[in-house]
């Protein structure tokens, strides 16, 4: 055996010799390291037996596994540690544990921001944000007129891929809106995925005071009154019964009521409306978790008294479906349109005495003939696709059209 073989196999055997003391050492620091973890867990879980098989989510073990969980990012996370965004975070994982994408926790000034939006008033830039159950992104379903957003030409079916170059991947709409807004002035830079389109659009969008009208009208010709509804907020009842009056101050023989990506809004707006337009009998009734049901009726005094027809579309959802679905069901109107979203759950936001609340989805609801519409939609009574090519290229909303067209005949018949 030569020198460089004899010295080949030494190393060897020195370096293996190490080796093994080495990864023993780490097992066993290992090993202890994890019965230290492992037995205050085995400890509080034993506790918890010992006191109630049935014990309530907030008891000694949580307590000691949170604050275990608390210590350990203190002392190994890499980035500084706001400790009210753990707070904040620990309610929302609880909320999130639900699975339910309309169920919410709002911290102080994220409820501050949801009472200014059913007010109508906030800083943004004009358009309505929408997610499906289903998507990874959220979607632009509807933009204001005479707001930063139409005038950067955002389009209702616009996916929201990033805001300032941050991915949206995964985020509810609660998070992506919070994003979008901001301080009177600034810019916002969203990065869209628009159909037809070969490659992303980066589009710069400022941020403004947005008073949202949400409801705008017009007499069209032939005597057809046209109403849209964007939204049901506080302010809408009122709005709607303005630009009813005038229609019917104008002669209207005939109405149109669009509901085409209006997300929904408050129970008792939608409710209040068809009012104003129903015959007398059921609205919607709700049923929750233990079978009690709730009914909202009309007394058929203020019963629309001229052939109408409801626009809808895939973004017209929640309260936009208890309006399109009633008025269907006690045959007022005729739908016309595509299948709406299809949400047919209530949520109800229950504020904490901190300040905070959470939102949670609390019953479902019905059509006045019991027709549940939760993940079905309402079918329209005549499908008419929206033509995206005529309405952005040349300005005709082909949808609108035949439901004037539609209405005019039914008028002149």
């Amino acid at each position: 055996m030569d020198q460089m073989e004899e010295k080949e196999i030494k190393t060897g055997y020195w370096s293996g010799l190490l080796s093994g003391l080495l990864l023993a050492i780490l097992l066993f620091a290992g090993f202890f390291i994890g019965k230290q973890i492992i037995g205050i867990f085995e400890n509080k879980k034993i506790q918890q037996e010992a006191t109630a098989p049935d014990a309530e989510l907030m008891n000694e073990y949580t307590a000691a596994k949170i604050e275990v969980i608390e210590d350990t990012i203190a002392q190994y996370y890499l980035e500084e540690i706001d400790r009210n965004d753990l707070e904040n975070g620990l309610y929302s994982g609880l909320v999130a544990a639900l699975e339910d994408p309309y169920s919410e926790y709002y911290s102080t000034e994220e409820l501050e921001e949801l009472q200014m939006k059913t007010e109508g008033i906030y800083y943004g830039i004009g358009a309505y944000i929408s997610k499906a159950v289903t998507d990874e992104f959220c979607t632009i379903s509807g933009v204001i007129e005479n707001t930063p957003a139409e005038e950067a030409d955002l389009r209702a079916g616009d996916i929201i891929y990033k805001i300032d170059g941050v991915l949206t991947q995964g985020m509810d709409t609660t998070e992506v809106v919070s994003m979008i807004k901001g301080e009177e002035g600034t810019q916002v830079v969203l990065t869209l995925v628009r159909e037809g389109e070969s490659d992303y659009l980066e589009i710069s969008v400022e941020r403004r005071k947005i008073e949202s009208p949400t409801v705008s009208s017009e007499m069209l010709e032939n005597g057809i009154g046209y109403i849209e509804i964007t939204e049901f907020d506080d302010v809408t009842e009122d709005q709607f019964a303005e630009a009813l009056a005038e229609c019917k101050g104008n002669g209207m023989k005939g109405l149109i009521i669009d509901l085409r990506s209006n997300p929904g809004g408050n129970l008792s707006t939608v409710c209040e409306i068809c009012r104003m337009v129903l015959p007398k009998g059921m609205i919607v009734y709700t049923e929750d978790k233990y079978g009690k049901r709730d009914e909202y009726t009309c007394d058929g005094t203020r019963q629309l008294q001229v052939p109408a027809v409801v626009l809808v579309n895939g973004y017209s959802a929640s309260a936009s479906e208890i309006m399109a679905g009633a008025m269907k069901d006690h045959g007022v109107a005729t739908i016309m349109g595509t299948t709406t979203f299809g949400k047919g759950i209530v949520q109800r936001v229950i504020s904490l005495s901190d300040g905070s609340a959470v939102k949670l989805t609390v019953s479902k609801y019905y059509t006045p003939n019991g027709n549940d519409i939760h993940e079905k939609g309402i079918e329209p009574d005549i499908e008419v696709e929206f033509d995206g090519d005529a309405y952005y290229d040349e300005g005709v909303d082909n949808q609108l059209e035949e439901a004037l067209k539609y209405l005019t005949e039914t008028v002149v018949q």
